[in-house]
């Protein structure tokens, strides 16, 4: 008898109920303090049998606890990482993988068991709030970056969850509303990438989402649950709730949710249900059996007993800060997205720039909620510039430090906090500059560089409005004004996104130079937008998601439900057309596709080579550095199905690879394998490889295609 079935057998019934329910809010609600404050959730201890508490805590973008603890002088920060955005535009698995292991280790000497990351919904629409939070519009890439993700996390000796299983891509309404979605689409696309994190990464937990599934709140959906990913997929850890989903604790059990979270009771049509009598309630009617109950507790255990909880693992509270510092700005500077430069970028560090924008001041680290982080320091726009020794127009920054002080003074400008804690800051009008100064700024300095925020967050979605996915009418007209000013002096302009998803530019981007997206990353976003600016590094990121023309051309147009004011139910109607999938099917030209991101040096791609090795298919091409400068190439591998019974995109992406930094002329040999499992669709019933001609289109995005090339396959079935 293992130490599972052991431990299991001296349980009474009870014990194995709270053991999967978990403490409550820890301290909110009456329920106790977490051992780590600030933690997200706990589960019960059982002291008879040596079982302790388990701690969970958030993030995707950083370990989220309580910097500050009552009576101690000591602080808890942890590191601010870029965003998860930000992270899929590295393109690089070995760069996530350093990500998770600096996560982990601070989870471990935080007390933290288990990290609830990553998060790996898709970015179906741009305006989803959590999309900072998310990877990609493309479920080959956000599988392939979370399971080394996971990885990285779970070789520190704690778990990760990987969220939020599933079709949970918007947060209006996220705890009733019922997605609903063909069962092809949600295999190709929204469960795609949950089952390659599974496969590949071997999770020790999935958090099931808030939202219904045709009809099921995911919670409670036993097909989702065990079907597809214990018996499918293989999966051998333990499913908890999202914190408070579902309405029924026993129907959670029994549908394969093991662990309830954050416990103790659940409010339904306004009265409050104990969660554990629920349970059980059901066992003593026979809705619930003690095989089912007992299966759930056998899957907890099988996880927590490797926790360093129950390790008895003696944490320090004092995690390498310095070194996982150093790992958030290499990952940073790997996630910078370089969109348009004309003749402008990089600067030189004897070139005079006058910095605009009020969010040079109020740089945006991360969104907001349980994405958010306590670190130790943040290095905004400006002060990045200055450490990095940048000739700054010191009377213009001075005038912009004064102006923001001076209007967050102002009542309609006080800084508040949300719910979560996090300092909620008014927007603040930007064209407060007149134009005798512009035109002397423009004369006094080489170069302008205009700094544009936006932040979102958890509970909320973004809105396709003036201030938020277009700019509003002060952030145009400060883009106009200086760039006109620069403009008539011969002088550049640079706009510098710092943004956790895409806003529109189509319809500004002429007036200037050359645009970076620096995203949101994190603790060390100055430094990394420096060293970008002055060409310490080439930009090496590229777009995880599209950015459309304008938000009419986003084909999600029923996102976020209806009724619109109140929605109940979101329907999927673009089906497996999401993203690149839509926009490359049927024409429509993005503003800045899939894939896309210039480089300060040019790349060459040749040689390529198409061989079939049984069940794979091995690619293999050359990428050549003909550039000026050192730099990274990402390459993408699409491919292009024939016409068949079973409708296709134009092209799919199958996986991708980041070189090594390449010096001027030299060059990699990238070889990458496509298993054909991976170009089946679904029939409803079977994967299908349909038989034909498949174009490998190699590309450096998904509208720059530098290599082609044919393999021809015969019809072959997959089970699920």
């Amino acid at each position: 008898m293992d130490r599972v079935d052991e431990l299991l057998s001296q349980m009474t019934v009870e014990e194995k109920v709270k053991l999967l329910v978990g403490v409550g809010l820890p301290g909110l609600f009456g329920n106790p303090h977490s051992k780590v404050p600030g933690a997200a959730g706990e589960t019960h201890p059982i002291p008879r049998l040596g079982i302790p508490s388990a701690v969970l805590a958030d993030g995707p973008a950083g370990l989220r606890i309580n910097p500050n603890r009552e009576g101690d002088e000591k602080t808890y920060h942890a590191t601010a990482f870029p965003v998860e955005t930000m992270l899929a535009s590295t393109w690089n698995r070995e760069l996530l993988e350093e990500v998770g292991k600096a996560m982990g280790e601070e989870a471990r000497e935080y007390g933290v068991d288990v990290l609830l990351a990553p998060a790996i919904n898709i970015h179906r629409n741009p305006l989803c709030g959590r999309n900072f939070e998310y990877y990609s519009e493309d479920p080959v890439l956000s599988g392939e970056l979370a399971a080394a993700f996971v990885k990285g996390v779970q070789s520190q000796g704690v778990g990760a969850c990987v969220k939020h299983f599933a079709a949970n891509e918007q947060e209006t309404n996220r705890m009733l509303v019922d997605t609903l979605v063909s069962e092809r689409a949600l295999r190709e696309i929204y469960l795609r990438a949950f089952e390659i994190a599974v496969k590949k990464g071997r999770p020790w937990a999935v958090m099931s989402a808030y939202n219904k599934l045709n009809g099921k709140y995911c919670s409670q959906h036993e097909w989702l649950l065990k079907e597809v990913l214990r018996k499918e997929w293989g999966f051998e850890g333990l499913v908890m709730s999202d914190w408070y989903a579902g309405d029924s604790a026993a129907e959670q059990i029994k549908s394969g949710n093991d662990l309830i979270m954050p416990g103790k009771s659940y409010q339904v049509n306004q009265q409050r249900v104990d969660e554990v009598e629920e349970i059980l309630d059901a066992l003593r009617s026979g809705k619930l059996t003690e095989e089912e109950l007992d299966e759930c507790v056998r899957n907890v255990l099988k996880v927590f007993l490797n926790s360093p909880s129950f390790r008895g693992y003696r944490y320090s509270n004092n995690p390498n800060l310095e070194a996982h510092a150093r790992v958030a700005y290499l990952a940073g500077v790997e996630g910078v997205v370089l969109l348009k430069n004309e003749n402008t970028l990089p600067i030189s560090r004897e070139t005079k720039v006058a910095l605009f924008g009020t969010g040079q001041i109020e740089t945006v680290k991360g969104g907001t909620g349980s994405g958010d982080t306590h670190p130790r320091y943040v290095i905004n726009v400006l002060d990045g510039l200055r450490e990095r020794k940048v000739k700054l127009d010191e009377r213009l920054a001075r005038i912009y430090e004064d102006y923001v002080q001076k209007m967050r003074q102002k009542e309609e400008y006080k800084v508040r906090r949300d719910a979560w804690g996090t300092p909620i800051k008014p927007k603040l009008p930007e064209n407060f500059l007149d134009e005798k100064d512009l035109k002397k700024f423009a004369k006094e300095n080489d170069v302008a560089v205009i700094v544009i925020s936006r932040i979102s967050g958890e509970g909320y979605d973004r809105k396709p409005v003036k201030g938020d996915f277009y700019l509003s009418d002060d952030e145009r007209e400060l883009v106009e004004v200086v760039s006109k000013s620069f403009h008539e002096f011969g002088k550049k302009v640079v706009v510098l996104l710092n943004i956790g998803s895409p806003i529109e530019v189509a319809s500004w981007r002429d007036l200037v130079d050359a645009i970076l997206v620096i995203w949101q990353a994190g603790q060390e976003t100055g430094r990394v937008v420096a060293d970008v600016l002055v060409g310490e590094v080439s930009p090496s990121g590229k777009l995880p998601t599209t950015f459309p023309k304008d938000y009419s051309d986003v084909p999600s147009w029923t996102f976020p439900g209806e009724p619109k004011e109140n929605p109940q139910k979101v329907i999927y109607e673009e089906d497996i057309y999401v993203g690149y999938r839509y926009y490359d099917t049927f024409g429509v030209e993005p503003a800045y596709e899939f894939g896309y991101g210039l480089s300060y040096t040019k790349f060459e791609y040749k040689d390529l080579k198409i061989e079939r090795d049984g069940e794979v298919l091995k690619v293999s091409y050359t990428i050549r550095n003909v550039g000026d400068f050192a730099g990274k190439e990402v390459s993408q591998v699409y491919v292009k199905a024939p016409k068949g019974k079973i409708g296709k995109p134009f092209q799919e992406l199958k996986t991708f690879h980041k070189t090594k930094l390449l010096k001027t002329r030299e060059e990699e040999l990238v070889t990458l394998e496509i298993p054909l499992r991976d170009l089946a669709s679904f029939d409803g019933r079977e994967w299908v490889v349909e038989a034909g001609e498949y174009e490998i289109r190699v590309g450096a995005s998904s509208r720059d295609i530098r290599l082609k090339g044919c393999v021809v396959l015969e019809e072959k079935r997959y089970k699920p």
